[in-house]
């Protein structure tokens, strides 16, 4: 049997290893991006100069000839799924017997005027970071569009390089429809003690063009013109899907898929950024442009292309990001406009660079979610607590179970604790330091 995948980022990556693992069938990976798979995160540590592409790559080039994974670099004009074909850019016809559709995503444009000028561009794939890195000699100044993680990322990128930068959020603070108002607010000033230009409740109105079809400024819907040699296009990404609209593959979104990640037809999946789940597990999204989600896909279809049927279960929420050198992380159920039932215990560091989240049912007090900026905990011992149903009290007083900043790093959860009592009334004492030989028992009991 000839299965081939359409994608090389972490999905499809992932996919062909399991497939390999499970079965002996023929594999063809196919992308017309890059050579070979490489960490799509590390892109901007790239152009920082912290990393070199090749260090980039998990594997090395000789792993995908070892493990008989054939790759192609091409684009996909068409998939004919009823002759089960792909035609190649080249003018190849592959065939296939099951097909991986692991397409990824997008970035977003709106139909800015100007927007198809040279000097914008997004930061999604490896194409962009070298239309990036070839505009980035002599350049002024730099505006971002956009105020999601990818526009962070690139704001810390020209940042590096000592170029100045101009961030367009149209929002009231920054991504205050993920993080709460005090979190939200936190990476503002993160953002601005790195003297980025942060204007919120500002939106891109056009681009301008220097007239030889190059940016030279933009223009935001209060009418201020300013000057830039360089536009990054970063307000989210969608699936990368339109060559496959027009066909009987049923989309949305992304590419509908069953708990399975199988598409409405016959021997054709699903994974990573451009799926879209009929129905997602509780509590998750129908799509997660997320990297573990593409990893923990890749590998569910890898099983279930090769006939041994595994459902899709992504477990808990849990992302990570960093906002320049803010740490965030989240498990579990911490909403920007949480529901009524939802309390939460809010502690702040006095030098407002560290916070801990603690989000607890009203009623029950159980433990939903962990929010954490500058602070570290272990990723299993709050994921463990959210599928106990642990209280927040127990939580509280086990704390230190969760801790994961290094040896010497300063501990807070006498000061966490100290501010539950304050808002409760209760009184409660922190159980004593935990071993790791505890913190393993814990986990594993």
């Amino acid at each position: 049997m000839h299965i081939v995948i359409l994608g090389n980022g972490v999905a499809g990556a992932t996919a062909a290893r399991f497939i390999r693992k499970l079965s002996d069938h023929d594999i063809t990976m196919i992308s017309a991006e890059t050579d070979h798979f490489f960490s799509r995160t590390a892109l901007m540590y790239i152009y920082m100069g912290h990393m070199r592409y090749q260090e980039t790559k998990p594997y090395e080039d000789w792993f995908w000839d070892k493990n008989r994974i054939n790759l192609k670099r091409s684009y996909v004009e068409r998939v004919h799924f009823d002759a089960k074909t792909l035609h190649l850019q080249t003018g190849e016809e592959v065939a296939y017997d099951k097909l991986l559709l692991a397409v990824g995503s997008k970035p977003n444009k709106f139909g800015w005027p100007g927007q198809d000028l040279e000097g914008v561009g997004g930061l999604y794939s490896f194409q962009d970071l070298q239309y990036m890195e070839a505009y980035s000699e002599g350049l002024e100044r730099a505006v971002i569009v956009g105020g999601g993680l990818i526009g962070i990322e690139m704001a810390e990128m020209f940042h590096s390089r000592h170029i100045p930068v101009t961030f367009l959020v149209r929002e009231n603070s920054f991504w205050d429809m993920v993080l709460p108002p005090e979190e939200s607010e936190m990476v503002n000033r993160q953002i601005r003690q790195n003297g980025i230009d942060l204007r919120l409740n500002t939106e891109l109105q056009e681009i301008v063009d220097d007239g030889n079809g190059r940016v030279c400024a933009v223009i935001t819907k209060d009418g201020e013109r300013v000057e830039c040699g360089y536009v990054g296009l970063t307000p989210g990404v969608h699936p990368n899907i339109a060559f496959l609209k027009d066909t009987d593959l049923e989309t949305e979104k992304g590419i509908l898929t069953d708990e399975y990640l199988r598409s409405n037809l016959a021997d054709v999946y699903a994974a990573g950024d451009c799926a879209q789940l009929r129905n997602p597990p509780a509590g998750r999204r129908p799509i997660e442009a997320v990297w573990y989600v593409g990893r923990m896909m890749g590998e569910t279809v890898a099983y279930n292309m090769c006939d041994q049927p595994v459902a899709y279960q992504p477990g808990i929420w849990f992302n990570s990001a960093k906002f320049f050198d803010l740490e965030y992380q989240v498990y579990g159920t911490v909403l920007a406009d949480p529901p009524d039932e939802h309390t939460s215990l809010f502690w702040e560091h006095p030098e407002g660079n560290r916070s801990v989240r603690l989000v607890y049912h009203r009623d029950t007090g159980v433990i939903l979610g962990f929010n954490l900026m500058g602070v570290r905990y272990r990723h299993e011992v709050c994921e463990r607590w959210i599928k106990q149903e642990a209280s927040v009290e127990t939580v509280l007083q086990n704390l230190k179970l969760a801790n994961f900043d290094p040896e010497l790093f300063r501990e807070y959860e006498a000061e966490i604790l100290q501010q539950y009592q304050q808002q409760t009334g209760t009184s409660l004492s922190i159980k004593k330091e935990r071993s790791w030989k505890e913190v393993f028992s814990f986990l594993h009991r």
